[in-house]
């Protein structure tokens, strides 16, 4: 059996990222091969994964961000079992790598985002990779990007809440993006207008409405015309361009906007929450 030095250990964690513990057995039991090492950590992280497949994986790293340009905004949710997990600095450092992978490549699905590479492994061979060494599931359980004239993006403290909001402007001044940046993560809004709200939604908050009036005693063909007002209160509270400023509760999110510019609105916009 060969001699494993110090220092060979030591590149073969920097390489992997793997403990020091797991780096100099992998050499040993590889006669300090680099190669079959690095496939040795690799097969204990498919192990281990799979192992802990079963696992919930609630805990984790949500970000968002946007490119130099402020053209392009992305939000990943790299998904752990542990808060403690969720806090370390390696982790955060990871799903930096990921959203940063996909600012720069702006993959259109989940599944071409993980397909990327980071150095020499695809990013779904680096959290498999990352499994062997943290001993919890790890997960890419979230990707969403909006491409607009101009992009923000706002992550809440904790890492556990992001959005990224698109405008039809370019040059956008910073705090306007930033005050619906963070009404967004407050409000949760299920669409930008209400135009946009979903045909199932709609159906089924008439179907509530109409329920709801019912109960309370009145005649059916009343309960539906009540239904349609509390669908329309619906929209007031539930689509972005409708709601009420946070900051200033006498003004909409749409009158702010055209108090700065006549021609400003929102474009789109990607809100994902580890709570929700």
């Amino acid at each position: 059996m060969a001699k494993i030095s110090a220092k060979e250990v030591a590149k073969l964690r920097k390489m992997t990222g793997a403990g020091l513990m797991d780096c100099k057995n992998a050499l040993s039991e590889t006669d300090g091969n680099f190669d079959d090492a690095i496939d040795l950590l690799r097969t204990k992280g498919q192990k281990i994964a799979g192992k802990r497949a079963d696992r919930e994986a609630n805990e984790g790293c949500v970000l968002a961000g946007v490119n130099t340009e402020n053209t392009t905004g992305a939000v990943v949710a790299l998904n752990c079992e542990t808060d403690f997990v969720a806090k370390n600095d390696d982790f955060v450092k990871l799903t930096k790598q990921i959203l940063e992978l996909a600012l720069a490549h702006t993959p259109e699905t989940l599944e071409e985002l993980k397909a990327l590479k980071i150095n020499t492994k695809t990013v779904e061979d680096e959290i498999i990779n990352q499994t062997g060494v943290i001993g919890e599931k790890l997960q890419l359980s979230y990707y969403q990007k909006v491409v607009a004239a101009s992009v923000i993006s706002y992550t809440h403290t904790g890492n556990k809440l992001a959005t990224i909001v698109g405008f039809n402007v370019p040059s956008l001044d910073i705090q306007i993006g930033k005050d619906v940046a963070m009404q967004v993560a407050s409000m949760a809004p299920v669409s930008l207008d209400k135009n946009d709200v979903p045909e199932e939604v709609k159906a089924k908050e008439l179907e509530i409405g109409k329920a709801q009036a019912i109960e309370e005693g009145k005649p059916e063909q009343l309960a539906e015309k009540i239904a349609f007002g509390r669908l329309n209160k619906f929209y007031k509270e539930n689509t972005l361009l409708n709601q009420m400023f946070i900051k200033d509760n006498k003004k909409t999110i749409a009158e702010y906007l055209k108090e700065n510019n006549k021609d400003l609105t929102v474009t789109a916009f990607k809100r994902f929450s580890l709570n929700a």
